[in-house]
């Protein structure tokens, strides 16, 4: 999901999730000296929220929460969102930390940590899931549907879409394989991170409001095709 309001500003936008005041005080004042945006939260499901209703750069996720376990909250956000996810807990055993990575941490640190350190995590972590994102460039679907990678943004017919994070994702993923089939299972390993989950909804809500926003239904699409028992494609019709 990563549904609602788009940060604008350049700076990276981090939520903080950390249930001690003082540390998540020393935190949020490292991480703004640092030149980002923060928002701190003191609970599993405050930060679900605040993920629901915000797209960010990056989360900083305590496992020692109130109201969840913190390696339940990951997963919790890895069936909705992909944003990259750096753990900070205070369990140093390898297999804790393996247990964690293969939930889909992007990266661990032990407590307690020194400014610098997490500085070094977090820049390591944006440089890793950056360089995988697609090439800017605009792409054209038809005459009237754009999508700018650069800009992150799509319009149709000059109009711009309202688009969340994933929604923007979901469309250029399929724009850069114009006309192919994509496969099920290929999206949501690719932008999900779910491989094999093919009974998974999460894929066709998204394509039901991407859908919406390109001013087709399933059963007359424009863009959006569905190919019975095998994938997506997407490819301008009229």
């Amino acid at each position: 999901m990563c549904t609602g309001t788009r940060y604008r500003s350049r700076m990276v936008s981090v939520l903080l999730v950390e249930d001690d005041p003082v540390v998540r005080s020393a935190v949020t004042r490292a991480l703004t000296g640092m030149g980002h945006a923060v928002l701190a939260v003191g609970a599993a499901l405050e930060a679900l929220r605040e993920i629901a209703d915000h797209d960010f750069d990056l989360v900083v996720l305590d496992l020692g929460l109130p109201d969840m376990d913190g390696g339940d909250a990951l997963k919790m956000m890895r069936g909705v969102c992909d944003t990259p996810v750096i753990v900070a807990t205070a369990r140093d055993d390898e297999a804790e930390i393996v247990r964690l990575l293969n939930a889909g941490a992007d990266d661990y640190l032990v407590k307690p940590f020194s400014s610098e350190h997490l500085a070094a995590r977090l820049s390591a972590v944006l440089r890793r899931t950056r360089k995988a994102a697609p090439e800017p460039g605009p792409m054209r679907v038809g005459p009237h549907l754009l999508i700018d990678l650069d800009r992150r943004e799509a319009r149709l017919s000059g109009r711009e879409l309202n688009l969340t994070r994933k929604e923007f994702d979901l469309l250029a993923y399929l724009a850069a394989r114009e006309g192919k089939v994509v496969p099920r299972a290929e999206l949501l390993a690719n932008l999900w991170n779910l491989p094999g989950r093919h009974d998974d909804q999460t894929l066709d809500v998204h394509l039901s409001w991407l859908r919406r926003k390109l001013g087709e239904r399933a059963a007359q699409p424009r863009y959006l095709h569905t190919v019975r028992g095998v994938g997506f494609k997407l490819t301008a019709v009229g």
